[in-house]
């Protein structure tokens, strides 16, 4: 299975030999891993990459129900996922992306941007479609209240467990692909920047068990996301296409307001007022008042922290605007008027039409020069 046209073959183990061939050299592992499968005395091992670990069944009114909690061997599906991920990310670049920027023939850093924006956008509708999927069968939007009743959440559906073990996996791969698609080095600081707060972000509501919040906080944040690379997409295929990126502008805004209020609903209050309060970590409870106000800052930090670079980065378009809006201006006003062209007998070419045949002489309106 090839996923890139080789023009020229590298030495084996060598830097280009990895970076051309990374997802054929993935795929090889994912189905070695397969292979246990097939066979009893690896079964058991191989099912530790490919299913979520750490399953309880209880009893509820609808029957019997497996539940599932975190552990150290989800970081063995982690690491499957992890390569399902490589996997994709090659098949999204070489059968969808790279076909799209031979037709747009885009310069160098716009086709980096626009392999940026293309791979997280079809990530971020996947993942808004996921992530609406689970609060709808979960109640969560039906149920504000759910957010925080009932805390500690330690048993989660799997589709809620699967969901954040495949967030981890995706976002923990953004950082080899740094390496694999040859990012410049200028833009490493900023890819990495936003790939550190996801992980960060995914990270802490899966271990303090606030999975709830944070499914909701992830849909805002990957539907406002979307609208922005949707917009960069179409801004390099007609850069006429401005309107969108305005949109965007406020859902981003309306998106850093609904997370600080919904952290102070769910964790400032919500958690103030149940019962099990205080720090257990064998039953998985982090309602303390210090790791609930240390969660509260640096929410608040970091999105107060976006918000200032948003606000800086539209007031710098703006002041571009008005700068490229007064040299047109002066350039208009510079620019010599032309004067008349005159025929043999004096009269103005694009202005007074002689008379012919004994007709009446008709004007014609002058041409603005």
């Amino acid at each position: 299975m090839a996923f890139r046209r080789r023009n020229k073959s590298y030495p084996f183990f060598s830097q280009e030999f990895l970076i051309q061939n990374h997802a054929d050299i993935v795929f090889s592992l994912v189905i070695f891993i397969l292979i246990g499968l097939m066979f009893e005395a690896t079964a058991k091992t191989a099912i530790l990459f490919i299913q979520p670990q750490y399953n309880v069944t209880t009893l509820s009114p609808e029957g019997e129900v497996t539940l599932y909690h975190y552990g150290w061997k989800d970081s063995a599906t982690i690491l499957f996922y992890f390569f399902i991920a490589i996997i994709l990310h090659a098949v999204v670049q070489e059968y969808l992306l790279d076909k799209v920027n031979r037709r747009l023939h885009l310069s160098k850093s716009k086709n980096t941007k626009f392999n940026e924006s293309g791979q997280l956008g079809v990530f971020h509708l996947v993942s808004s479609v996921w992530s609406f999927y689970v609060l709808i069968a979960e109640g969560y939007l039906l149920h504000p209240s759910s957010l925080w009743e009932n805390y500690p959440h330690v048993n989660l559906r799997f589709q809620v467990k699967f969901f954040y073990l495949t967030q981890l996996a995706y976002w923990l791969h953004a950082l080899p692909e740094l390496y694999f698609q040859k990012v410049r080095k200028e833009e490493i600081p900023r890819q990495l920047k936003y790939i550190c707060l996801y992980l960060l972000h995914i990270a802490a509501a899966y271990l303090l068990n606030l999975t709830r919040v944070g499914v909701v906080l992830l849909f805002l944040q990957y539907v406002s996301e979307l609208g922005f690379h949707i917009a960069r997409l179409f801004y390099f295929t007609d850069e006429n296409h401005q309107k969108a990126f305005n949109m965007w502008a406020v859902s981003f805004v309306f998106t850093r307001m609904v997370t600080l209020t919904l952290m102070f609903l769910a964790v400032g209050f919500g958690l103030a007022r149940v019962e099990n309060q205080g720090l257990d970590l064998e039953m998985g409870n982090f309602n303390s008042v210090l790791i609930r106000m240390t969660v509260l800052l640096l929410v608040c930090l970091i999105q107060s922290w976006l918000l200032w670079k948003f606000i800086r980065f539209q007031l710098k378009r703006w002041r571009e605007f008005r700068h490229e809006q007064a040299i047109r201006k002066k350039a208009a006003a510079k620019q010599p008027l032309r004067p008349l062209k005159r025929d043999s007998l004096g009269n103005h070419e694009n202005g007074v039409l002689k008379a012919e045949n004994g007709a009446s002489p008709r004007i014609k309106k002058l041409k603005s020069p």
